[in-house]
């Protein structure tokens, strides 16, 4: 249940008085530090949360007694115990190995400690640190039993018709307490001024507008008080169906991606994906390629058109199972100047002669690709039917 982190030790940060250690003292006498949470339970309204601290050490005819130091590395705030040996059993007990169980400490959810264990009298140099990290409300332990995580569970309903969201502050009989919304990244960062519900309002609902449904948009409560636990929760981020209503191409944004009909987007969630293809809507530009017999003999003309200038490539592929298929010789189309002809046919704007030898080989395909943007959706073209090669590509 505990997590801990054994740090090197930054010298005496509590107290920066000590002696030196006794010649006698040649060996470490303070062997391990051990760290860990209890819950103590059958308070009124849930559990509290403490630290266990136990050390243990080879008893030395010098040593009086142990103390154990936590600090709140937020607040800075420091809590010491001491541990005294009895004199009537101590010198028989010199040089044994002794186990001290000091008395728990207070701790807060999600609170970070430094545990400082030094000798007494305080030797120089002779004490174990250790950084602690208090469980958070995602333990289920914690998140169940400590009331700093269970009262603050925000009950809220969206009204999209408003675009806000309506949160509950939970009755806590306690400080005031905070509540906002937040794009969660790294880190939180506001989507709106925080508001404050006092502990006497009359109305603990609150109104939060939002300016769009986002996965990341999170609607986050905090108790007014230092070191206070955040609890988070995203009313948006499986809802797909929402989401993806919300997404919008900008084909203007996206300059280095071909907007091919057979180029779609996967949109996923915890709870399900759907899948859309905006790129066959006819507003979007598409290029073409077109395979009809070329001027020379024995010959084809592998010709792409294009609303905007762009460069093009073929390649020859094999016919087979396996995708992408192996393709081999390359052959770059050469550039032309726009063609009169049809105003409502995309102009040339490449092309490529082939041997039609090669192109009308058995299991032979034909695969066009633009090479002027970083992604592009290639069109294939197989079993060529030579005799009349010519129309668009399917």
């Amino acid at each position: 249940m505990a997590l801990t982190l054994l740090l090197p030790s930054p010298g005496n940060i509590f107290n920066s008085f000590c002696q030196q250690p006794p010649t006698s003292m040649s060996r470490p006498v303070l062997e391990a530090l051990t760290l860990s949470t209890a819950m103590k339970c059958g308070l009124p309204g849930g559990c509290s949360l403490l630290l266990r601290v136990n050390a243990s050490l080879t008893l030395h005819e010098s040593l009086r007694g142990l103390e154990a130091c936590s600090m709140s590395l937020d607040t800075q705030e420091t809590h010491c115990q001491r541990v005294r040996f009895p004199k009537a059993s101590y010198q028989p007990q010199v040089g044994q190995q002794l186990q001290v169980h000091f008395d728990c400490f207070e701790v807060s959810v999600a609170q970070s400690l430094y545990i400082t264990l030094r000798t007494v009298p305080n030797f120089c140099g002779v004490q174990l640190d250790q950084q602690y990290h208090v469980e958070d409300c995602s333990d289920e332990d914690v998140g169940r039993h400590v009331p700093a995580c269970f009262a603050g569970k925000l009950s809220y309903w969206v009204d999209r018709s408003r675009k806000v969201v309506l949160v509950q502050v939970p009755e806590s009989g306690g400080p005031d307490y905070y509540v906002r919304l937040c794009l969660k990244r790294f880190t939180c960062e506001d989507a709106g001024a925080p508001v404050r519900v006092t502990a006497n309002r009359v109305s603990r609902r609150v109104s939060l507008p939002y300016n769009q449904e986002l996965s990341c948009l999170c609607l986050e409560g905090w108790s007014a008080t230092p070191d206070a636990v955040r609890i988070q929760t995203c009313p948006f981020e499986d809802d797909t169906e929402t989401l993806w209503d919300a997404i919008h191409y900008q084909p203007v944004r996206y300059l280095f991606v071909d907007t091919q009909p057979q180029l779609c987007l996967k949109f996923s969630t915890r709870l399900g994906f759907r899948v859309r293809c905006p790129f066959q809507q006819r507003r979007f530009p598409a290029w073409k390629m077109t395979v009809r017999p070329a001027p020379a003999p024995g010959r084809l003309r592998v010709a792409f058109s294009s609303p905007s200038p762009a460069r093009f490539q073929v390649c020859l592929c094999p016919q087979g199972k396996t995708w992408p298929p192996a393709c081999r010789r390359v052959l770059q189309a050469s550039s032309i100047p726009a063609a009169s002809g049809d105003p409502t046919e995309d102009p040339a704007v490449a092309f490529v002669d082939i041997p039609r030898d090669e192109a009308c080989a058995p299991s032979t395909c034909l695969q066009g690709r633009r090479t002027d943007v970083q992604f592009s959706a290639p069109q294939l073209l197989c079993d060529l039917q030579c005799a009349a090669a010519q129309g668009p590509a399917a």
